[in-house]
């Protein structure tokens, strides 16, 4: 029976290889794996916490599970903006961390032949988006879209941080 799970688990890996979740940041189009992406849920009430990163926008309630949340937007570096019902928060998997990143709006899934992945040029220098965040470019149709790496988004000390923020559960399961 568990060889049958395991057998089912990597082929659900397999189907979502590829396959990103897209989303809107301003006139840009931003591209995450959906084998990170956990859900998606409207725009809602966030507690914000004192004395933490300006990008790092507070915590939201998602049926009794606390999760921190950051504005992608904030943390790029870009102009903030007002919340729309549009504005969505993408709840992902990163580094054993349930993170939601708020966004201006969801634009779909997309799937990319990795061989049709081209790096994203050196641009070191300026600092920008794509040196920091980026793993790589895809073109879909005329557009070209901004592959995120999770792991570079979200930063340990972003971790730490979240640890520090979020009251942990688990120490009444230990006791």
């Amino acid at each position: 029976m568990s060889e049958e799970l395991l057998e089912e688990f990597e082929d659900e890996q397999d189907t979502q290889k590829g396959m990103f979740m897209t989303f809107q940041m301003g006139e840009e189009c931003y591209g995450i794996a959906v084998t990170f992406v956990q859900e998606i849920v409207g725009i809602q009430p966030i507690t914000a916490v004192p004395e933490i990163e300006d990008y790092i926008k507070g915590l939201i309630n998602i049926r009794g599970k606390i999760i921190p949340v950051i504005d992608v937007r904030v943390r790029f570096k870009q102009e903030p903006f007002e919340y729309t019902d549009r504005t969505c928060i993408i709840v992902i998997n990163v580094k054993s961390t349930i993170i939601g990143l708020i966004v201006d709006k969801i634009a779909g899934v997309i799937t990319v032949d990795e061989r049709e992945i081209i790096l994203p040029p050196s641009l070191s220098q300026s600092g920008s988006v794509s040196s920091k965040y980026v793993f790589g470019l895809a073109k879909v149709d005329d557009e070209v879209k901004l592959l995120l790496d999770p792991e570079r988004l979200i930063r340990d000390e972003d971790i730490a941080a979240f640890g520090e923020a979020v009251p942990s559960t688990e120490v009444s399961a230990e006791a």
